[in-house]
C-alpha cells in the first residue's frame, strides 16, 4: 500500500513538474510575451511597430485581456544589433520567462536568435521579415514569420511579367544581401525556362552613395521591363534616374520599396505613375477605404491609444496586425495555454483575413509549410494610389517554374 502511495506521490509531482514547465510564462491571470524592437538605432523607424503592439495590447487588457487573463508585454530595445538582440532575447526567456516571443524585427536579428529559441522550446512567432529561412518547421519547428517571403513575391512578379510581355527584355538591379538574392531567386524560379529573357543584371551595395552608374548601365541593356529590387532610398533614386533618362519599362518594384511616403513621394509622384508591385496591406488614406470598418476601427485605435501616430506608417499597420494575430492565436488556445498547443494552433490557421489585408489576401500556415501568404495583389501606382489589377496565387508560381 505505501509503495502505490509512495508512487501516487511520485507521479503526482512529476505530473505537477511538467505542468509548471510548459506554463512557462502563463498563470490564472497574465500571459508573458516578448520580443525586441529597434527603437534606437539605424533603423529606430521601425519602433513603430512595437509601439503600435504596445498601445493594442493595453486596449486589450482595459477589456480584460484574452480569456480572462491579462497580456504581459515586454518589448526590449535592440539598437537594431544581432548581439543585443541575443542578450536581451536571453533577458526574456531567461530573467523574464516569457511564455512565446512575439514579432521581434529585421532578419539578422532574429537570425541572431534562431537557433537559441527553437534550442529552449520558445515558440519565436509572427516576425517581421520576409526571408525564407524562416519558412523551416524541420529544423526549426518554433519559428513562423508573418511577413509574405522575397521569394514568393519574385515567383509572383515573374508569372504578372510573362504574362504582360511573354518576349520581354529583362534588366535586374538587386541589393547585394540576403533580402535582395531572395527576391532575384524567387525572381528566376517564376520565369523557369524563360530566365534567358534576362539581358541584364547589376547589384548595389547599402553603403553606395548612388546607383546611378548602375541605371545608366541597365537603360543601355535595351531592357523593355526591370525588376527593382532596392529597399526606399535607393528605390526613389532609381525611379527618379529612369525619369531622367526618358526611359520607360514596365517597371515592377518589390513591395518592401512599395511605400508612397517613404519611396515614392521622394521620387515625385509623377515619376512613379505606372510603377507595378505586389501588396497585402490597404492604405488606410487611400479613400476606397474609407466606408471599410476594418480600417475605420484602427484609425480609431491610432487615435486614442496610440498618441494619433501616423496609421498611413507601414510599421504601424504591420504591429496592429501581428497583435491582432497574436490575440487570435491566443484566444484559440483557450485555457490549453502550453507551447505545444500554441504551436498546434499557429501551425493550423487557414485563410485567415488580417483586418489591414486587402480581401482575398490571406493567411495559411500548416505543420509542412510555415510561408502565411499564398497569394498577392498586383497592383499599379496611377499618381495618388496602388490600384489593384489582379490577385496572383503563389500555387500558380509553383506550377510555372517546374
Amino acid at each position: 500500500m505505501k509503495t502505490h502511495l509512495l508512487a501516487f506521490a511520485l507521479a503526482t509531482l512529476a505530473g505537477g513538474l511538467a505542468h509548471a514547465q510548459t506554463t512557462t510564462g502563463v498563470t490564472k491571470t497574465e500571459i508573458k510575451i516578448g520580443q525586441t524592437m529597434p527603437y534606437s538605432g539605424p533603423a529606430s523607424a521601425y519602433g513603430a511597430a512595437g509601439k503600435t503592439e504596445t498601445a493594442y495590447f493595453n486596449r486589450l487588457n482595459s477589456k480584460g485581456g484574452v480569456n480572462g487573463r491579462k497580456i504581459n508585454f515586454i518589448s526590449y530595445d535592440d539598437a537594431y544589433s544581432p548581439p543585443k538582440t541575443v542578450e536581451q532575447t536571453r533577458k526574456l526567456v531567461e530573467n523574464d520567462e516569457i511564455f512565446a516571443n512575439m514579432g521581434s524585427l529585421g532578419t539578422a536579428t532574429n537570425t541572431a536568435i534562431h537557433k537559441y529559441l527553437n534550442q529552449k522550446k520558445v515558440p519565436h512567432l509572427f516576425l517581421s521579415t520576409g526571408a525564407d529561412k524562416w519558412n523551416d518547421p524541420k529544423n526549426y519547428p518554433y519559428t513562423v514569420p508573418l511577413y509574405a517571403s522575397y521569394t514568393m513575391e519574385g515567383r509572383i512578379a515573374a508569372k504578372y511579367i510573362l504574362q504582360e510581355k511573354p518576349n520581354a527584355k529583362i534588366a535586374i538591379l538587386h541589393q547585394n544581401d540576403d533580402a535582395g538574392k531572395d527576391y532575384v531567386r524567387g525572381f528566376k524560379e517564376g520565369l523557369g525556362d524563360k530566365v534567358s529573357l534576362i539581358v541584364k543584371e547589376v547589384s548595389y551595395e547599402v553603403t553606395d552613395p548612388t546607383i546611378d552608374s548602375q541605371m545608366v548601365a541597365l537603360k543601355a541593356s535595351g531592357a523593355d521591363v526591370f525588376f527593382n529590387m532596392t529597399t526606399p532610398k535607393f528605390a526613389a533614386q532609381s525611379i527618379r534616374k529612369a525619369a531622367e533618362m526618358g526611359w520607360k519599362p514596365l517597371h515592377y518594384i518589390v513591395a518592401v520599396a512599395s511605400s508612397i511616403k517613404t519611396s515614392l513621394a521622394p521620387a515625385g509622384l509623377e515619376n512613379a505613375v505606372g510603377l507595378v508591385t505586389a501588396i497585402a496591406s490597404k492604405i488606410p488614406a487611400d479613400p476606397r477605404w474609407a466606408n471599410d470598418k476594418d480600417v475605420q476601427d484602427y484609425l480609431a485605435f491610432m487615435k486614442e491609444w496610440n498618441n494619433n501616430a501616423d496609421p498611413n506608417d507601414g510599421s504601424n499597420s504591420t504591429g496592429y496586425n501581428m497583435a491582432w494575430m497574436t490575440e487570435l492565436v491566443l484566444k484559440r488556445c483557450g485555457d490549453d495555454l502550453t507551447r505545444e498547443n500554441l504551436m498546434k494552433v499557429v501551425t493550423s490557421l487557414k485563410d485567415i483575413q488580417l483586418p489591414l489585408n486587402v480581401p482575398g489576401v490571406t493567411l495559411s500556415i500548416s505543420p509542412g509549410d510555415y510561408s502565411p501568404y499564398k497569394k498577392l495583389q498586383i497592383s499599379r501606382f496611377d499618381g495618388k494610389t496602388w490600384e489593384p489589377i489582379r490577385l496572383v496565387e503563389a500555387g500558380e508560381m509553383h506550377a510555372a517554374s517546374k
